[in-house]
């Protein structure tokens, strides 16, 4: 007797070659029935014998599309039809939307031999894709997701194509970009007056970047800035353009052979590099690495990423040679997706454009995931990764909309336990990049149908994103900004803690009204107890003082060695110290524990940077001194209480640094110090409180060799230590940590 069920399967299942996966599988063991997408997900009925209905459920459940995601299966049977055969059918329009939409894939192993194959119709087609590769997230424009309702819509298959998209045993059924050079996007180079198309424009600009120009490319998410990586006038002149003087460039290799040409890499981080999401990968570089030295400049590291296109894969056969990819923008801003904007802002940069009519309906920049120490921590998510959900521990009973921090900003919406992030938008300083947080809002809401019952936002009442959720009207929730990065990583664990939260960055506000950054919490996902906190030291000058660390070296000589040792040595790196100790003596400058700003202390005291150019420069570059030097004094932070006081740490590198100790050791030995004092408190903390999870989080744990040192001594010691790793530790996960905040107090 035939029995009948009705499936309803959630998740990432649209767009990902789910229902024809279903139609195989049905078929396969002879059920009939059907499966259709719906604005929540896929919905099948299937009719046939108890044993294979239960072989299609497993297979649901278990072995579904490289790229689904499956979150829940829910199943109930229905009466017998009798159906004769199984069909795709149409998508139900009705009723509201809750879909997850894929992420943007790299080209898959068959898109890349069709690529490759001069018999073949998409032979060196630059928008080859299927259901298992291609651009997803950023050409949709609602859902539920059908050819309609992306930047595809305005190109109309020829016969070939559709028919391979109304195929269900084919891999491009309704694959929405399907596409050929006869029907699909074409390239578009623009150089002055000339105006080239298809493989013209191709050749055009592999011609231009071997003669050492730079080219804006159209990729995925947006626009990149290339040029030959080991060409060191071509670097120089994208720095000059660009209007950035140190901070790294990422490169783009064919393939993993070549990767390894450039950096060490283990088996984590070539899985990482070489995943569909192509991320670019910071790892150690290797001395002999053939690219100019401006591509890194004073870094042990080299980010490296695989091509994330067809048309890149075209790109880097054709120049056979690493080429520097960096984001399509000016310092600063987010990366250009728009072709008018794109020739308005990178014009001028650049010696040619390599477009195309392919609209991109959300930017988003490349993803960024350091490898070290056998794990791979992403610190930029953004394409490849957004908008794959998150789960939170605790749902959230009403919408919740996450505003994040100023820096590195990023939203995140939340409907019972699926929390969507958006991809990086940048620093909200900058107007456009207020833009994009307004769109990206936007985006979200369109995607998911969902509008925000409550907004969840920083404490700092000087943050633009601060002020929106402010101007809203809706219900508030102020998070504090380091309750937020404890519970960033809480989420990524499925926990919900009690743990001890040391949350190390560059400025936060704090519950008191000072600017907090070197904290010891004890936090769940309700409430957090700030227990240590290194000690508090005036900021002299404000914002200066974040580009200027020779400022924070004076402020902090001042407590550990007095006025007149600090004014005695800032006076060799800058005649305005003795302004400046003024300032920090005079009781009306801010005050912060900021062991971001330590770091910068150090780094300046060191001789390493006075003054920065890019967020974190002086933290990076001491880490690349240390990563590699061993011993060095011992030096310790003087704790009383719950202060954390590293004067005689600063006194004594100090010294050291006068009598000619190598400046790698004492930057190896600040390092050594710091991680000893985070792990002795941290561990008596969780002692005293009965707990046994620490979690490392903050901007500052993107130091690896801090991590590495303070996750080892506290595993020696019986801690369990929660890491970041799919969710960044900085300040582009504070929107998730604020939206699970939320969430759970909701309850």
């Amino acid at each position: 007797m035939p029995e009948r069920r009705r499936l309803h399967v959630r998740g990432t299942v649209q767009g990902v070659g789910f229902r024809p996966f279903v139609y195989r599988e049905a078929v396969s063991r002879e059920l009939t029935g059907w499966v259709r997408n719906d604005g929540t997900g896929v919905v099948v009925e299937v009719e046939g014998p108890a044993g294979a209905l239960q072989a299609l459920l497993d297979a649901v459940e278990h072995r579904p599309p490289p790229l689904a995601l499956v979150e829940s299966v829910e199943w109930r049977a229905v009466p017998p039809v009798g159906d004769r055969g199984f069909v795709i059918a149409p998508t139900d329009r009705e009723g509201g939307t809750d879909v997850a939409v894929s992420a943007d894939v790299a080209p898959c192993d068959a898109c890349l031999a069709e690529l490759a194959d001069p018999t073949d119709r998409r032979y060196r087609y630059p928008f080859v894709n299927c259901t298992d590769c291609g651009p997803r997230y950023t050409i949709v424009t609602a859902v539920p997701y059908d050819r309609a309702a992306t930047t595809m819509a305005g190109f109309g298959m020829c016969a070939a194509c559709q028919t391979e998209y109304d195929d269900p045993t084919g891999r491009r059924f309704h694959a929405q970009p399907n596409a050929c050079p006869a029907c699909g996007p074409r390239l578009r180079w623009q150089r002055g007056a000339a105006r080239l198309t298809a493989q013209a424009a191709l050749d055009a600009a592999v011609s231009c970047i071997a003669g050492g120009g730079v080219v804006a490319v159209k990729g995925v998410g947006g626009y990149h800035l290339a040029c030959d990586a080991a060409a060191e006038h071509a670097v120089a002149a994208l720095r000059a353009r660009k209007q950035r003087d140190d901070k790294p460039f990422a490169v783009m290799v064919g393939d993993v052979d070549a990767a390894r040409q450039l950096c060490e890499l283990d088996d984590v981080a070539v899985a990482a590099l070489a995943s569909p999401r192509r991320p670019v990968v910071l790892a150690p570089r290797r001395p002999d690495a053939d690219v100019a030295p401006q591509v890194a400049p004073r870094l042990a590291e080299l980010g490296v990423m695989l091509p994330s296109s067809p048309l890149h894969v075209l790109l880097l056969q054709a120049l056979d040679r690493p080429l520097v990819m960096t984001s399509g923008n000016r310092r600063d801003e987010p990366v250009a997706h728009d072709d008018e904007d794109a020739r308005q802002r990178l014009g001028p940069l650049v010696d040619g454009l390599l477009s195309h009519d392919r609209p991109i309906a959300v930017r988003a920049d490349d993803s960024v995931a350091r490898a070290s120490g056998g794990r791979v921590q992403v610190l930029r998510r953004a394409r490849g990764y957004v908008p794959q959900p998150l789960r939170l521990p605790v749902p959230a009973r009403e919408p919740v909309l996450a505003v994040g921090a100023q820096l590195k900003s990023t939203v995140t919406l939340a409907r019972g336990a699926a929390a969507v992030s958006s991809h990086h938008l940048g620093d909200l300083d900058h107007w456009s990049a207020h833009e994009a947080f307004r769109s990206a809002v936007e985006h979200l809401q369109r995607l998911s149908g969902v509008a925000p019952a409550v907004v969840a936002h920083d404490l700092h009442p000087g943050y633009r994103s601060t002020a929106w959720a402010l101007d809203t009207g809706l219900p508030l929730v102020g998070v504090q900004h380091h309750h937020a990065h404890v519970a960033s990583c809480l989420v990524e664990h499925g926990r919900t803690g009690p743990v001890v939260g040391v949350a190390f960055d560059g400025l936060g506000l704090g519950c008191d009204g000072t600017l907090w950054g070197g904290e010891v919490l004890v936090a769940d996902l309700c409430r957090a107890d700030r227990v240590a906190h290194l000690a508090p030291v005036p900021l002299p000058g404000g914002d200066a003082a974040t580009r200027e660390p020779w400022r924070m070296a004076v402020s902090w000589l001042r407590l550990a060695l007095g006025d007149e040792a600090a004014v005695e040595w800032g006076a060799t790196v800058d005649p305005r110290a003795e302004a400046v100790l003024a300032l920090a003596r005079s009781g009306r400058q801010p005050t912060t524990t900021s062991a971001g700003r330590l770091f910068d202390a150090v780094a300046a005291l060191l001789g390493v940077r006075a003054a920065v150019t890019y967020e974190g420069q002086a933290a990076i570059e001491l880490e690349a001194l240390a990563r590699y030097a061993s011993g060095g004094p011992d030096h310790r932070f003087d704790v009383r209480g719950e202060v954390l006081d590293p004067s005689p740490v600063l006194a004594g590198l100090l010294a050291d640094h006068r009598r000619g100790v190598p400046v790698p050791e004492l930057a190896r030995a600040f390092h050594g110090a710091l991680a000893r004092v985070t792990a002795d408190v941290a561990a008596e903390v969780a002692s005293a409180r009965g707990l046994d999870a620490v979690v490392l989080t903050g901007g500052v744990f993107q130091n690896a060799l801090l991590t590495d040192l303070v996750a080892g001594d506290l595993e020696q010691r019986g801690l369990q230590v929660l890491l970041h790793g799919q969710v960044p530790p900085n300040d582009g996960g504070i929107s998730l940590g604020q939206a699970a905040v939320a969430a759970a107090q909701q309850h």
